[in-house]
């Protein structure tokens, strides 16, 4: 017989036409976005969870498989199912895909060049869903490998969601900006979507990456989204691919 029984499922979160684990999935998404287990926490048990929904576990099972693949939580053996986080390393520079043609990957610095609040403009507003009018954070910065500028990035956030962010704030904190956003505005980044074209470096752009007018980059737009396909951060990185290249795995 089909299981057809879970606790308070509503309408609009589990409709008939979801398979049954699908739904299940759906409940664990929304108690990841409202906070009952944040990032790095561990979960409830399969069995534990299979009882609150009123499921077998094989159900719970598969919902949680699903999540893991698309790295919301981590799996660790014979401790348990965690939240996923951005400060574990593996996931640190889980969206940045350059890396050096020789040798493996060093580790990145940032420099921070300015941070600043202000009324988003019309295009940013559209990109982040925000009303006309409501206020953005535009922080810029530099990534280097040894020493050399090999990334600028220019970053919108919600000025809501990331009130309270300043340059002393970015400039002295020391993990990942992902984990900073997570544990300081509970703002999770879980998949993101990127354009990528060939661009010529402006004058400011040449400047700050050290390169000369007109030189060679790769533009890189990136539009991440937490829970609920919400956009949460518009970045436009330049690349300077000299001694660098982008990888990305398919399939």
């Amino acid at each position: 017989m089909a299981e057809a029984s879970f606790a308070d499922p509503s309408p609009s979160d589990t409709p008939a036409f979801l398979p049954l684990y699908q739904q299940i999935k759906n409940l664990l998404l929304k108690s990841l976005q409202t906070g009952e287990w944040k990032p790095g926490e561990v979960m409830p048990s399969e069995v534990e969870l299979a009882a609150r929904f009123k499921v077998s576990q094989g159900t719970v099972r598969k919902a949680i498989d699903e999540m893991a693949t698309e790295n919301l939580v981590v799996r660790r053996q014979g401790k348990g199912t965690f939240v996923a986080t951005h400060a574990e390393e593996k996931t640190q520079y889980r969206f940045l895909r350059l890396v050096p043609d020789a040798g493996a990957a060093g580790t990145l610095t940032r420099r921070l060049v300015d941070c600043k609040r202000m009324r988003a403009p019309a295009e940013i507003a559209r990109a982040l869903e925000l009303k006309s009018g409501e206020p953005a954070v535009q922080l810029r910065r530099l990534l280097l490998a040894g020493g050399e500028p090999v990334v600028f990035d220019d970053i919108w956030l919600p000025g809501n969601l990331f009130k309270g962010l300043t340059t002393e704030k970015l400039s002295g904190y020391r993990g990942p900006m992902y984990s900073l956003f997570e544990t300081e505005f509970g703002v999770r980044m879980i998949r993101a979507e990127e354009k990528l074209r060939a661009v010529a470096a402006e004058p400011e752009e040449a400047q700050i990456l050290g390169r000369p007018v007109g030189a060679p980059l790769l533009s890189v737009e990136r539009l991440s989204y937490t829970y609920d396909d919400k956009p949460v951060e518009l970045r436009r990185g330049l690349y300077h691919t000299a001694h660098h290249h982008y990888r990305n795995a398919l399939g």
